[in-house]
């Protein structure tokens, strides 16, 4: 049995050289995965891409912009596919420069670390000059932006964040804004070892550790917590935190001394709490009306977290919904005012139960992975912005201070993730993928990216190809030989792009005259030298187990040194210190961020006008039984559908109003899209909720590109950024209405091969 490295596990693997005979978790693994079972019944799905395939009208008409997604494909062998992209990469380079090409690889593709499309897909593109990229990501586009104004660079409280084994010992309250989700703290970028959610979580409360999850949803946390549950309005966050600072500062609860030490600003803040604007206290009974919490509990979790050790957690998921910057600039006020900052099992966390590597102590030192090369194009868009980029060449638009072009692309390339997935509102989407001359992706499946393309290359799964790879923050170095022979006709992204560079000219600079093992072997060979006797040579990893790397500070706090000298340690914020006012985001005279957090009204929220038309909250969270849209046609995701439709769960009361059930099809919909979904009726929803996971392959009606018969959740969101001072993903929520689909349930489409002739 093999070990292989996913971003959600590890697994051991039989195999006849065809395919996967057996699959079982990694013996090292004391939680492991179900997700594993995925990938044998993935590989050799009817959905594989088998060889090269070309849309036919881009091959009968030539580039330009067209309705992508309808057309049926042509294959080709790889000789008239190199041929005609070469040609095609030429033209555009030529005609209209690097700065036409979109490099739109984007998610999470293969946890290997040499065959990481990201790095495939630029290094080619900067050998030809350059391409547009993008900053920030779906996941933490508000995080991204704001944090280094207000605290540090996200690298830094991702990696840097106070150990799990720090929490067990020493924290008594997680306040958990947006829960501690054990689906979404088992995977991370570029594999989990060793799983430990539940581990750590049970071993705190075993201790007497208090969990408070603030969530619309009970299981946001798992069940070892043995968590409180407070369940406030969808997008309300803000307001409760709002109300539980205004409980420390006028009950004197706030820690003066921290404050004035570690902090600027808070006297302008505290003027909000107080209403010294505007007239309006913005306490607990304030804060009832807009939450739909009782007062009583909001004043006494405020006074609960002054008198513990207090660790103020904040979800990414607040983040991805409009104003999204307010509850995460909130939960550092909060800390800071609880002047637990720096302090063991105490301060401010973002991301514990977001993504597994948040709490595990930093190792000494990263492992290989393959060279970018330099981006001869400077310019960019944050990631979330790409269907705007697409539908308004040359328009002006704001971020971070700044006022930017959209550029006028013509080409993208595409080599890894799916933005018809991450994205919002696809069929906005849609029409934005139209507008380009050329669309080309690799994919190892006809994903709806796929089906939106020109040209369409068949890529390698991880386990058909050599590679190594570590999580981040992970201590586990894992060998990952191919356990199978490649499916059909696909190749490695390396491979391809070899290929592609050779004929354009530029094979030196990309290869530099290496086959991809020759690159492990390099790659490790000078990993290697800085590392001197402690790591083995390239053959003994090859062949052995896998490798443990060093954990300089195994018990690790957040801010340790900055609390212990601030003038010596400071915070990279303007100040060095936090800044609960910002002078530099006030500057930019953002109406919808200004210089200190507040609560601000969302348009889509049940407590707006909005809802008297679609009175459901749609919560579009990452599913459970598959990371993001990958492998959707695996076996254990198939398990979860209902009717072959994602499962949307409902509260008893919202599905009785509605006169449905467990098993039944419904139509959700609002103004912008509508999908099918199989109800799943749970009291672990909060009324008023549906919760619809992401992560269904986009299924558009060939009449209406606003319908997914799949059940995507992304046709209801949307495509707007949370303010302009980050432009980061909304896609968490959306209002809807909900109602029993009638008539005979569509067929899918997405479950096989496009057209092909």
């Amino acid at each position: 049995m093999t070990a292989h490295l996913t971003h959600w596990g590890v697994f051991e693997a039989g195999s006849d050289g065809e395919r996967l005979t057996s699959v079982r978790p990694w013996r090292g693994d004391p939680e492991p995965m179900a997700l594993i079972d995925n990938v044998a019944s993935a590989q050799h799905h009817r959905t594989r891409i088998d060889q090269p395939y070309v849309r036919r009208g881009w091959l009968e008409q030539g580039p330009g912009p067209a309705r992508r997604g309808d057309e049926p494909f042509v294959p080709v062998s790889w000789e008239t596919a190199v041929g005609l992209l070469s040609g095609e990469l030429s033209r555009v380079y030529r005609e209209y420069g690097a700065d036409s090409v979109y490099g739109g690889s984007y998610g999470w593709a293969s946890a290997g670390r040499f065959h990481h499309a990201q790095s495939q897909v630029h290094r080619f593109l900067n050998c030809l000059g350059g391409y547009v990229r993008h900053v920030n990501s779906y996941s933490l586009g508000a995080s991204s932006v704001l944090l280094p104004h207000v605290i540090a660079d996200m690298s830094v409280l991702e990696g840097q964040a106070t150990a799990k084994s720090v929490l067990v010992e020493h924290t008594d309250l997680v306040v958990a804004f947006g829960g501690l989700s054990p689906k979404n703290s088992a995977v991370s970028p570029g594999g989990v070892s060793r799983h430990n959610t539940r581990t750590w979580i049970g071993a705190a409360r075993a201790r007497g550790c208090r969990f408070v999850s603030i969530s619309p949803l009970r299981d946001d946390i798992p069940a070892e917590a043995q968590a409180e549950w407070l369940a406030p309005r969808p997008g309300s966050d803000a307001a409760l935190m709002v109300a539980l600072a205004q409980v420390l500062d006028a009950e004197g609860l706030a820690d003066q001394d921290f404050l004035d030490r570690y902090t600027v600003g808070y006297e302008r803040f505290a003027g909000y709490l107080r209403g010294e604007r505007d007239g309006v206290v913005k306490g607990p009974e304030w804060a009832a009306q807009i939450t739909g919490l009782p007062a009583g509990e909001i004043r006494a979790l405020a006074r609960d977290m002054a008198a513990a050790r207090t660790m103020v957690t904040v979800s990414w998921s607040l983040q991805r919904a409009e104003h999204g910057e307010q509850p995460l600039w909130l939960g550092v006020v909060l800390a800071a005012m609880l002047g637990q900052i720096g302090l063991p099992g105490g301060g401010f966390g973002h991301g514990y139960g977001s993504t597994a590597h948040v709490g595990e102590a930093a190792r000494a030192y990263s492992v290989p992975k393959f060279p970018q090369g330099r981006n001869g194009v400077d310019t960019f868009i944050p990631v979330a912005r790409i269907a705007d980029m697409l539908l308004n060449p040359g328009a002006d638009y704001d971020y971070d201070g700044r006022t930017l072009t959209y550029p006028d692309i013509r080409l993208v390339y595409w080599c890894g993730g799916n933005p018809f997935h991450h994205h919002q509102d696809l069929a906005r989407l849609r029409a934005a993928f139209a507008r380009p001359e050329t669309v080309v992706v690799h994919d190892a499946f006809w994903t709806a990216t796929a089906r939106h393309a020109d040209v369409v290359l068949p890529a390698t799964m991880s386990i058909e190809r050599d590679d190594y790879g570590a999580g981040q923050n992970d201590r586990v170095f894992f060998p990952m030989p191919a356990l199978t022979r490649p499916h059909g006709q696909a190749r490695d992204d390396y491979a391809i792009f070899a290929e592609l560079a050779e004929t354009l000219g530029v094979g030196k600079e990309f290869a530099e005259g290496r086959t991809a093992q020759e690159w492990l072997r390099e790659l490790y060979r000078e990993w290697q030298t800085h590392r001197g006797d402690e790591v083995p040579d390239f053959q003994m990893f090859w062949d052995g187990e896998p490798l443990e790397l060093p954990i300089p500070d195994p018990d690790q706090v957040l801010f340790a040194q900055f609390r212990a000298d601030p003038e010596r340690f400071p915070l990279t914020t303007p100040s060095g210190k936090i800044e609960i006012f910002s002078e530099t985001i006030d500057s930019f005279g953002y109406r919808d961020c200004p210089g200190h957090p507040v609560w601000m009204e969302p348009e889509e929220w049940l407590g707006g006008p909005a809802a008297a038309q679609f009175p459901l909250q749609v919560i579009a969270n990452q599913p459970r039984t598959k990371l993001h849209s990958q492998l959707d046609v695996g076996a254990h995701s198939r398990s979860a559908k209902v009717g072959g439709r994602e499962p949307v769960r409902l509260h008893p009361d919202d599905a009785g109003a509605r006169g449905v059930g467990d098993g039944d099809i419904v139509r959700i919909f609002n103004d912008r899209g509508s999908c099918l979904a199989g109800v799943v009726v749970d009291d672990g929803v909060r009324a008023g909720v549906a919760q619809l996971s992401t992560g269904a392959w986009y299924d558009p009606d060939p009449e209406d590109p606003s319908f997914c018969r799949h059940g995507n959740p992304n046709v209801l969101t949307a495509d707007r950024g949370t303010s302009p001072l980050s432009q980061g993903c909304t896609g968490q929520l959306a209002l809807v209405e909900i109602e029993r689909f009638r008539g005979t349930v569509p067929e899918l489409a997405v479950d096989r091969p496009p057209p092909i002739v």
